[in-house]
């Protein structure tokens, strides 16, 4: 893999990681945070980025979630980005609750997309935007991410692990490190403007996770709760109102990926080796 200079839209937890890795190959690796915190710039939609955050970049990474007026990077540096001389791939880090409810049935790339709830209704016109900027995207519809400080280990621990139990409810989910490793193939393998899913190779309901870690841990799982009567907030009802199981073929048969953590049992263990009870 060759060099380049990277920019983060968004160094969150995905993108930190693939900062690290990166950096530890020689990149130059900047980002973009909403207070400029952590050594980031200040990005949001009442603050622009100045024009030296663009220099010398050949690579973006775009997390930021678009709001109700769009996507903020593209809405404010289209043309900045479009200038860049060197300029080489884009990836934005997007969502497949834009395939909407099917039903617990399988979806793959091919798939047509039917967001049911608003914020995956914005994220698919964001993937729209993108592609028709004509710059060299990539997107990454990713299933729920999981991983170091945030996994079923990390939640009972902390105390606040739940098994909400909705009959036939199916959720496929990734490991952080197997996102990053499928970035840098696409990286290593430009080909805009693909779409690429990215999950494991087993969706499974949530209580199973919570269940599995607990026996990890030796522990009694907490109980079940039904769906229906479950204390939850209106944003995590929103996450059970689709229901889908998502095959992520593009990223072996293309991007040559063979998943760290081919299953959240995989993943538990490995986090659980790597970083004890506490999953951090």
């Amino acid at each position: 893999m060759t060099t380049g200079h990277l920019l983060c839209a968004g160094m969150g937890y995905t993108a930190s990681r693939l900062a690290r890795r990166l950096r530890a190959k020689g990149w130059s690796v900047t980002g973009t945070s909403r207070d400029g915190r952590n050594g980031t710039r200040r990005l949001s939609r009442d603050h622009p980025l100045d024009a030296g955050a663009f220099a010398g970049v050949t690579h973006v990474l775009t997390s930021i979630p678009p709001d109700i007026k769009g996507d903020i990077l593209l809405d404010l540096h289209r043309g900045d980005l479009a200038a860049l001389p060197d300029l080489r791939w884009i990836g934005y880090l997007g969502t497949t609750a834009v395939y909407g409810d099917c039903a617990g049935g399988w979806v793959d790339e091919e798939s047509p997309t039917r967001p049911t709830i608003d914020r995956a209704r914005r994220r698919e016109s964001a993937e729209r935007a993108w592609i028709e900027s004509g710059l060299p995207v990539h997107l990454f519809r990713l299933a729920g991410i999981y991983g170091p400080g945030r996994n079923a280990l990390a939640s009972l621990h902390g105390g606040t692990a739940r098994r909400i139990v909705k009959p036939g409810q199916m959720f496929s989910r990734i490991h952080v490190d197997d996102i990053v490793q499928v970035l840098l193939a696409s990286i290593d393998r430009p080909d805009p403007p693909r779409v690429y899913n990215v999950c494991d190779d087993e969706p499974a309901p949530p209580q199973d996770v919570v269940a599995f870690a607990a026996a990890l841990l030796g522990i009694e799982p907490p109980p079940e709760q039904p769906f229906e009567t479950a204390d939850l907030s209106p944003m995590a009802r929103t996450f059970y109102a689709d229901n889908r199981k998502v095959q992520a073929r593009r990223i072996r048969d293309e991007l040559g990926v063979r998943l760290l953590h081919p299953t959240y049992r995989d993943g538990l263990r490995a986090i659980l080796q790597d970083s004890g009870p506490a999953g951090q």
